[in-house]
């Protein structure tokens, strides 16, 4: 360590040497800037068309990167009052680079975006900025979007809500804003789609992540899955959810550092007899395979009950269970957990119960951002987790230096031995902050904490206070922005993510935003004039009283999210001060306990209300979160590895559906198929070198009736003299093709007898076919996967690694996906009889399906929307000439079973097709 901190000593930090490679460029666009200054709007404008022209001819981005950014430096000042400082030059460097740009708060990353996505929406295919909500995707857009429109590039925004021809738009301009989840999820829906002209995303060129941490490490552990409701099973939940009061400490066990709650014996047997006598109990015991349903209501609720608390990781509003996001205390409406969890909270609270999901398409965070070929990111807390971004997305971090030097003050750790202790001694220190007018800052880790300081500081009659959770997330911003008043109190959960800069004095646009809007001319010029005014004599009274406090509640398990909360504070240059305060009943120091605090404190003998403060401890609780993050890493990387299976086959999926759409004439795979099927029919029904009677010929005959619609004669051949396995799948091949080409005539000929002549019919519906067997077999294959990912890891008791043996059954489950595919193309191709009108392509409709977003580790997810099964795979039917039918009827039908409709047909051959 001591040889470490000498050499960074003598030949800087990584980030240093990277700062200083950069140092050549800044002044080559600092010696640009009085040239640039000289020329007229129009001219300046002119330059974009004069770099397009250049890589058209051969350019690269590298050589075009000093000009470009000097132009973008002179566009800013001129639309929008504000100089890209050196220091931000550099962030878009790195950046532009495929590097991390970890800039503190208040230096101006959105600013700083800028520059590498105007550089590399250059190229005509598109550039994304990625963030974390609603409000700060439309925010940035409009605000630096009147930088692109000056430099003539067109902007567009992806948010929540918007429609397929909107979202088309917004991908084929020069520059998209968009929020992770909606990227991702119209990525799948993408590729749920049957037409190229449906599809709304362009490509994946370039991407700059904001807030990067919080996006490729926090939430990457929950992949986005788009599923549909399954069978409707809510009397079970409420009966199940009734017998929770009966079960008892003894009768669980409970482990919060996993996140898992188990039954004990006695509880399985309490459950088991209750079970018996409401007659739900279909043998002796709960484990038997009858009653898995059982199981797994038993194991939702129980986890409802002991593991999820309400206003700690759910709010009831509406008579609807909303999530609260661990890591930004936001509310996520919409989003719903799995494997039956959310259902059993509805339960549990009495509100109206929703119906499960199944998966119909899933990626992760990580492969979703894989797929750019130029990715970057910018936080003000990387560092931390360097390792992971390099391992995982092969993104280097680099610190940028501040504009000007940090003033704020760092205190050391307070430990209390209580939690009731600690409060009071955070609710003096507010109070006295108040005193002096210095705006307070304080972070909460739930909405419980924030509510019961608040409580707490009104009792100790302390002022107005604003508190930040999810109960308020409507009115955040605004809440954020006056936190640097003199003498504010702000109450917030989790400050990652929250996108607003705390400004002492007053943040004026929001100010403006609030005070002046609806004003006009001399009229608003005067209010302007004022809250300018108002906002220096604010800021004058806050940095006298010390410029921003910053106070921590207790320590997240994350550093990232400490820093974050830190660094709030002492934003360009101003003072500032933080302090965190811990207890040993804090959820971090019970769950992962610093080795000896709780002997040190008693050694040290201290009496009710005092508290520990000391370097010592402040770096042993690092430490301790060092370790967590490490062990947390792990996890991700080993979910990484399972999901890479996955995304391997999802890639082979999802390329061979464009490769489909793309094609005018798919008649030559459906040709392989046909063949491929006679080939897999022979195969099993006559073993090699084998003589005809040998052979399984009522198998045989049975197949080809089955796969090709044919009646042929095998037995007869089977009697022929000379008779081998290649004679009859020539002969094979000869019929099926032969009917499949008489069939075709056939159709033709009755369109063009009813006046609608369309030669290519065959191909549209050979197209159709295809994609929708593709996307009915891959769903089915995805729930098989997830099923097998659950159960694997028991392997590892027999002395069995359970990635290797998932890789293995994984594959051998896609090689009889695509034996499937065959088999059912081919069948529906050979029985379908096709009606005398014109062909549409289907048409996805995906506007109410559900998304939703897991974590693997806690079996939690989160979703929006909600369709029915039926409807989601078109259960109704894309044929027409089906009888209609409620698609309710259709939810849940075995797909060998008599069809609802009462056709006479099994459902997988009506209204159950693909």
């Amino acid at each position: 360590m001591a040889l470490a901190a000498l050499a960074r000593r003598i030949f800087g930090s990584p980030s240093d040497r990277h700062v200083k490679r950069y140092q050549p460029n800044v002044a080559a666009i600092n010696a640009l800037e009085g040239e640039l200054e000289k020329l007229s709007d129009d001219a300046l404008r002119a330059r974009t068309a004069e770099f397009k022209a250049q890589i058209a001819q051969g350019r690269s981005l590298d050589d075009l990167i000093v000009p470009a950014f000097a132009t973008v430096r002179e566009a800013s000042k001129r639309v929008l009052g504000m100089r890209h400082f050196d220091v931000q030059l550099i962030g878009g460097m790195v950046m532009n680079e495929r590097g991390i740009a970890e800039m503190r708060t208040g230096e101006g990353k959105t600013l700083v975006a800028t520059l590498p996505m105007y550089l590399n929406a250059l190229t005509g295919k598109g550039a994304h900025l990625v963030t974390v909500n609603d409000y700060l995707v439309k925010r940035d857009a409009a605000w630096m979007g009147q930088i692109y429109n000056f430099l003539g590039l067109e902007w567009g925004i992806i948010v929540h809500g918007m429609t397929d021809p909107e979202r088309k738009a917004a991908y084929a301009a020069d520059i998209t804003y968009g929020t992770n989840n909606e990227l991702g999820f119209d990525y799948l829906r993408d590729n749920m789609k049957y037409t190229r002209e449906q599809m709304v995303q362009r490509g994946h060129e370039f991407a700059i992540v904001d807030e990067v941490d919080s996006i490729l490490i926090d939430e990457a552990r929950t992949p986005l899955i788009i599923s549909g409701p399954s069978e409707d099973r809510s009397n079970l939940y409420t009966t199940i959810d009734a017998l929770m009061p009966i079960i008892e400490e003894e009768d669980y066990e409970l482990d919060e550092k996993q996140r898992a709650v188990t039954f004990t014996d006695s509880g399985i047997e309490k459950l088991e007899e209750r079970l018996a006598e409401m007659g739900l109990l279909k043998s002796s015991s709960m484990y038997d395979v009858e009653n898995v349903a059982l199981v797994h209501h038993a194991n939702s609720a129980l986890r409802a009950h002991k593991l999820f608390r309400k206003d700690k990781d759910y709010i009831v509003r509406n008579d609807e269970v909303v999530i609260i996001d661990e890591f930004s205390g936001r509310m996520m409406p919409g989003r719903r957990y799995s494997e039956g969890l959310h259902q059993a909270l509805e339960a549990k609270e009495h509100v109206k119960i929703q119906p499960e999901n199944q998966t119909l398409a899933s990626i992760t965070f990580q492969n979703y951002f894989r797929l750019y070929k130029k990715l970057a990111g910018m936080t003000g807390t990387a560092a931390t987790e360097a390792e992971e971004f390099a391992d995982i997305y092969k993104l280097d971090v680099v610190t940028i230096p501040t504009n000007l030097p940090i003033q704020r003050k760092d205190d050391d750790d307070a430990i209390y031995r209580t939690a009731a202790e600690k409060f009071d001694a955070i609710a003096d220190l507010i109070k006295e902050c108040q005193e002096r007018g210095q705006p307070v800052l304080v972070g909460t880790t739930s909405i419980e904490k924030s509510e019961m300081l608040a409580d707490l500081l009104r009792k100790k009659n302390v002022g107005q206070m604003n508190v930040l959770n999810a109960r308020h997330h409507e009115q955040e911003a605004f809440i954020v922005a006056d936190a640097g008043l003199p003498g504010a109190i702000t109450i917030a959960t989790n400050m990652a993510g929250r996108g607003t800069d705390i400004q002492l004095g007053g943040n004026l646009e929001m100010r403006i935003q609030k005070e002046a809007d609806g004003l006009e001319g001399a009229e608003r010029e005067a209010k302007i004039a004022e809250i300018k005014r108002t906002i220096a004599e604010d800021k004058a009274k806050a940095l006298a009283a010390g410029g921003l406090m910053v106070i921590g509640t207790e320590r997240h398990e994350s550093r990232r999210i400490d820093n974050q909360l830190r660094g709030r504070s002492g934003r360009q240059g101003d003072p500032g001060h933080s302090k965190f305060f811990l207890s040993l009943q804090d959820d971090l120091m019970r769950i992962f306990p610093v080795d000896s605090m709780d002997s040190m404190l008693g050694k040290l003998g201290l009496e009710q209300g005092e508290s520990i403060t000391h370097p010592w401890v402040s770096k042993a609780i690092e430490r301790a979160q060092g370790k967590v993050e490490a062990r947390n890493f792990d996890i991700r990387k080993n979910i990484l590895k399972y999901d890479d299976v996955m995304n391997d086959q999802r890639k082979v999926i999802f390329e061979q559906r464009i490769e489909l759409m793309d094609a005018e004439d798919v008649s030559e795979t459906v040709v392989e198929m046909r063949h491929d099927v006679v080939d897999n029919i022979i195969d099993k029904a006559i073993p090699p070198r084998s003589y005809p009677e040998q052979w399984n010929v009522e198998q045989l005959t049975a197949a080809a009736k089955t796969y090709l619609n044919l009646d042929l004669p095998i037995q007869a051949w089977a009697e022929e003299e000379g008779i081998d396995a290649e004679i009859v799948r020539e002969r094979m091949i000869a019929a099926a093709d032969e009917a499949a080409q008489t069939k075709e005539a056939r159709t033709i000929a009755a369109m063009e007898a009813a006046g609608s002549p369309n030669p290519s019919v065959m191909r549209q519906v050979e197209k159709s076919i295809l994609l929708q067997s593709i996307d009915g077999l891959w769903r089915e294959h995805l729930v098989t996967l997830d099923h097998l990912s659950k159960v694997v890891g028991w392997r590892g008791i027999a002395q069995r690694d359970p990635l290797n043996e998932y890789k293995q059954e994984a594959y051998e489950l896609f090689q009889s996906l695509l034996a499937n595919l065959r088999e059912l193309v081919t069948t529906q191709l050979s029985h379908v009889e096709l009606q005398p009108r014109p062909v549409q392509p289907p048409v996805a409709d995906l506007s109410r399906l559900r998304e939703t977003h897991i974590d693997p580790l806690t079996g939690e997810n989160d979703a929006d929307g909600g369709d029915t099964l039926a409807d989601s795979l078109g259960a109704t039917g894309s044929d027409p000439s089906l009888t209609p039918i409620d698609p309710q009827l259709l939810e849940g039908v075995a797909r060998n079973a008599p069809c609802p409709c009462g056709s006479g047909k099994k459902f997988k051959h009506c209204h159950g097709q693909f």
